[in-house]
């Protein structure tokens, strides 16, 4: 489905002139930020795998094709480019060899990084998650200096993230322009892929197929609009601190009071079941059996399903502070979600 064209912010100044290479581009978030930067008349060059769906090559927009496993197809995309966008990863649900998180997300990350250094590019915007942090203790609003609550990781996504930011900020200190960037759970119009995985609920809710919500739909997390974190990644280029953390997020709320306001936006009251911790966690320890049996893709893993069951409430004050980054209320950014849904729905 197409998105709607990208809100354009002009409070964050301008980048410079050269060309950007970005990886991960042809993903949910990845896609707005290319067509920020195309529109604020950037050239830039992407990678992509040679199956990936992508725009059209065009004026200042091209791609190499290639993946962040692989130091030539890197070496091509970066050569003559001054600054680094990275949000390359494998985020997904499952993984039928688990080592590939920590391929992709540790040693493509690595690549980059390093590859990067050679070409001599000025600055390398890192995108992370602020799953690294870990989950906060009930009433608690964590933020970047906040200690993890527990050691222990809850999916190796979260783990391998973990690693690969411990990397990237030791590379600062050896003169490595990193600056990191950690979203929070991003939503809105745009490519309805796993990467947009509350957008995909919010539909299913509004079309009444998502009646069952972990855990009661009491635990919170925070929600940022995918054009909320496209702004702050291009914010975090012009005014971020080499070897600092921001968190782009948004407002902190329970899965419940999300769909809460799906129900005053539509003015329909949808059907809502909550499912206690115990028959939440049995269901998806059924679907990873069924993953590893049948090779079927399952819908929540065991640690997905745990990390919807704890709080993940954070604060982007920092942002907020040092780079100027803007929240748009929650209300606001699910009444635009939901009537872009609409349209795409009636335009088919």
């Amino acid at each position: 489905m197409a998105a709607e064209p990208p809100r354009i912010q002009r409070n964050g100044g301008d980048l410079s002139s050269g060309r950007v290479f970005v990886t991960g581009g042809t993903g949910f978030v990845g896609d707005r930020l290319v067509a920020v930067l195309l529109a604020r008349g950037r050239s830039v060059r992407g990678l992509a795998r040679p199956a990936s769906e992508r725009p059209a090559p065009a004026e200042r927009l091209e791609w190499v094709t290639g993946d962040i496993l692989d130091r030539d197809s890197l070496r091509r995309g970066l050569a003559g480019c001054t600054e680094v966008f990275h949000l390359a990863a494998y985020a997904k649900n499952w993984a039928k060899d688990l080592s590939l998180f920590f391929r992709l997300n540790v040693e493509g990350a690595r690549n980059v990084f390093e590859v990067a250094a050679e070409a001599g590019v000025r600055r390398i915007v890192y995108t992370s998650t602020v799953v690294v942090f870990g989950p906060t203790p009930r009433g608690v609003v964590g933020n970047e200096e906040m200690p993890r609550a527990t050691p222990r990781f809850l999916t190796e996504y979260e783990e391998s993230k973990a690693v690969a930011e411990k990397e990237a900020l030791e590379l600062t200190s050896r003169g490595f322009p990193i600056v990191a960037v950690h979203p929070t759970r991003v939503y809105g119009p745009g490519k309805m892929t796993e990467g947009n995985s509350v957008s995909l609920m919010i539909d299913q809710y509004d079309r009444g197929r998502f009646p069952v919500l972990p855990g009661r739909g009491e635990n919170v997390g925070n929600y940022a609009l995918v054009d909320d974190l496209v702004e702050g990644h291009v914010l975090a280029m012009e005014r971020g601190k080499v070897g600092e953390r921001y968190i782009l997020g948004g407002e902190n709320s329970s899965l419940k009071g999300l769909l809460h306001l799906v129900d005053e936006l539509t003015q329909r009251r949808h059907v809502q079941v909550g499912l206690p911790r115990s028959i939440s966690m049995f269901y998806a320890a059924l679907e990873k059996r069924k993953a590893e049996w049948l090779g079927v893709y399952p819908r929540i893993t065991p640690g997905w399903m745990e990390t919807f069951l704890e709080d993940w409430a954070y604060t982007s004050a920092k942002a907020e502070r040092e780079l100027g980054y803007r929240i748009t209320p929650l209300r606001e950014g699910i009444r635009r979600t939901l009537d872009w849904l609409h349209r795409q729905r009636d335009a088919r």
